[in-house]
C-alpha cells in the first residue's frame, strides 16, 4: 500500500472515529438530560446536594487517578503490546493507591463540604476510579485505533444501568445513593464492555524505562487536567460548606442546565495546526463561530431561566432559577477558554494550559468563598462567573498572544453576535410579560421571538443564503457558516 493510501485510509479511519465520537457525546449528554428530568421529580434538593458533594470529589479524582496514561497509550510510538503491561500496572496501582486514600479520607472531606453524611456517598461514587483505572490501557487502545463506536456502545450500555438503577432506586426512597449506585453500576457495565473490545493482551509487568516516558509525558498532562477540575468542581465544596445541602442542591441544578450548551457543542472545536499562520486562521474562524451559536443560548436561557426550570423540573425548584440566570454566562467563557486551551496543545505550548488552569484557580478559590458567605448560591454564581470572564478569558488571550496567535480580527468579529444577543435578550424580556403564566408558552413565544431577532442581525445576508442553500442539497450547515 502507498503512503498516500496509508494516510487517506487513516484519515477516513480518524473522521469516522470523530463522527461517532460526536454521536456518542450528544447521545449520552440526551440521555443524561432525560434521566435529570426523571430524578429531579423523584428527589429532594437535598439529595442532589449530597450527590454534589461526591461528585466534586469523583471528579477531581478521575482526571489524575490514571496520570495521563489513557492519553499516552494513544500517542505511544512503537508497539502497544510492548508498553501495555506496563501502563496497565501503573494504571491500576494508582487508582487503588488513591481510593484507598480517598476511602479514608472520606469523612474528613464530606464534613469540610458541610454534610458528614455524604461519606458513605463519596466513598461509593470514587469507586468509580478503580474501575477506570482497570480499563484506561483498553479504553486508550480503543481510541489509539478509530474505533470510537465501540466506546460509544459500552458507554450508552453504561448509561442504561445506570439510569435503570438510578431510577429505581430513587422511586424506593434511596434517596443520593440513586445517583451513586447508578453511576458505579453504569461504569461497571461500561468497564465490562471497554475491557471486552480492548484487543489488548492481559497482561500486568513493569518495565523501569517505559514507565519512565510514561510518566514524561503523562504527568504533565494529568496536573493541568486535575487543576481544571479543581476551577470546575471546587464550588461545589466550597457551597456545600457554606450554604447547606439543600441549597447545594439547588446550585447544581442550576450548574448542569447552564453546562447544556458546552456539553453538547464542546466536542465540536478542535484546532490543532502547529503552524502560526494556521493557527491564527483557525482561532479567528472558530471563536466568531462559537460565539455565534452560543450566544443566543446564553441570553435566553438567562432571560427565560424561571419558566424553564418551572416547565422542565416543577415548581420546588424554582430557587435555582435566579442562580442559572447568573451561571448561564459562565457557560461562553468556559467554551472560549477550552478553545483556547486546544490551540495552546496543538501549538506545543503545554505549559501555557497548566498556567492558564493556575492562575484560574488561585483567583476563583479566594473570591468563591468570600462571595458564598456573602451571597449565597447566588454569590457563588457571580463569583464563578465573573472571574471566567474578568481573569480566565483574559489569561486565555494573553497565552494565546504569548503563542503568537493573531486576535485583533476577533474582537471585530464578535460585535455583530454579542450585540444581537443583548437586543434578543431585550426582545425577550418584553414578549414574555405579555405571554401569559403557563411556562410552555412564555418559553415558546419569547424564545422564538428572541430567535427571529437575534439571527438576521447575528449572522450575515450572505452567510445566510449560503446556510439555506446547503440546507437544501443537505450539505453540512456548519461550513457555510464558517466560510
Amino acid at each position: 500500500m502507498t503512503d498516500a493510501a496509508v494516510t487517506e485510509s487513516i484519515g477516513r479511519q480518524a473522521g469516522r472515529g470523530l463522527r461517532f465520537s460526536l454521536a456518542g457525546t450528544l447521545l449520552t449528554k440526551l440521555g443524561s438530560f432525560a434521566m435529570g428530568l426523571v430524578l429531579a421529580r423523584l428527589l429532594a434538593p437535598s439529595d442532589f446536594g449530597v450527590y454534589a458533594i461526591a461528585l466534586a470529589a469523583t471528579a477531581v479524582l478521575m482526571h489524575i487517578n490514571d496520570v495521563g496514561l489513557i492519553a499516552a497509550t494513544v500517542q505511544w510510538r512503537g508497539r502497544l503490546e510492548d508498553m501495555a503491561p506496563t501502563a496497565a500496572t501503573m494504571a491500576m496501582a494508582f487508582a487503588v493507591g488513591i481510593y484507598v486514600v480517598f476511602w479514608v479520607a472520606a469523612p474528613t472531606f464530606a464534613t469540610a463540604s458541610g454534610n458528614s453524611a455524604a461519606a458513605p456517598v463519596v466513598r461509593l461514587l470514587t469507586l468509580i476510579i478503580v474501575i477506570d483505572g482497570i480499563t484506561a490501557v483498553r479504553s486508550g487502545a480503543l481510541m489509539r485505533h478509530f474505533e470510537q463506536g465501540r466506546l460509544v456502545l459500552a458507554n450508552s450500555a453504561g448509561l442504561v444501568v445506570n439510569a435503570v438503577v438510578a431510577i429505581t432506586l430513587a422511586a424506593t426512597g434511596a434517596g443520593a445513593f440513586s445517583f451513586a449506585w447508578g453511576q458505579v453500576t453504569g461504569a461497571a457495565m461500561t468497564g465490562l464492555l471497554v475491557f471486552l473490545f480492548g484487543r489488548v493482551p492481559f497482561r500486568y509487568g513493569f518495565d523501569r524505562a517505559i514507565a519512565r516516558k510514561l510518566l514524561v509525558f503523562g504527568v504533565p498532562l494529568a496536573a493541568s487536567l486535575g487543576v481544571e477540575a479543581v476551577v470546575t468542581n471546587v464550588q461545589f465544596a466550597v457551597v456545600g460548606h457554606i450554604t447547606g445541602a439543600v441549597a447545594l442542591g439547588y446550585f447544581l441544578l442550576a450548574f448542569n442546565v447552564a453546562s447544556w450548551a458546552q456539553s453538547i457543542l464542546g466536542q465540536v472545536s478542535r484546532l490543532s495546526e502547529h503552524d502560526d499562520e494556521a493557527l491564527s486562521a483557525g482561532v479567528q474562524r472558530s471563536v466568531p463561530l462559537m460565539v455565534t451559536v452560543v450566544a443566543p443560548i446564553v441570553a435566553l436561557t438567562s432571560v427565560l431561566a424561571v419558566p424553564m426550570v418551572a416547565l422542565l423540573y416543577g415548581e420546588r425548584w424554582l430557587p435555582a432559577a435566579p442562580v442559572l440566570r447568573i451561571l448561564v454566562g459562565l457557560t461562553l467563557a468556559r467554551m472560549l477558554t477550552g478553545l483556547a486551551m486546544d490551540a495552546l496543545m496543538g501549538a506545543g505550548a503545554t505549559r501555557a494550559t497548566l498556567w492558564l488552569n493556575l492562575g484560574w484557580a488561585v483567583v476563583l478559590v479566594p473570591t468563591l468563598w468570600f462571595a458564598s458567605e456573602a451571597g449565597g448560591i447566588r454569590g457563588a454564581a457571580y463569583a464563578q462567573t465573573g472571574v471566567a470572564i474578568l481573569v480566565a478569558v483574559p489569561l486565555a488571550a494573553y497565552a494565546l498572544h504569548r503563542a503568537r496567535v493573531a486576535l485583533a480580527p476577533v474582537g471585530l468579529a464578535l460585535v455583530r453576535p454579542l450585540g444581537a444577543a443583548v437586543l434578543a435578550a431585550a426582545v425577550a424580556v418584553v414578549v414574555v410579560r405579555f405571554a401569559g403564566t403557563n411556562a410552555f408558552v412564555q418559553l415558546a413565544v419569547a424564545g422564538t421571538a428572541g430567535v427571529l431577532v437575534y439571527v438576521p442581525i447575528a449572522v450575515p445576508r450572505e452567510q445566510l443564503r449560503q446556510l439555506w442553500t446547503a440546507l437544501r442539497h443537505r450539505q453540512p450547515a456548519g461550513a457555510a457558516l464558517a466560510e
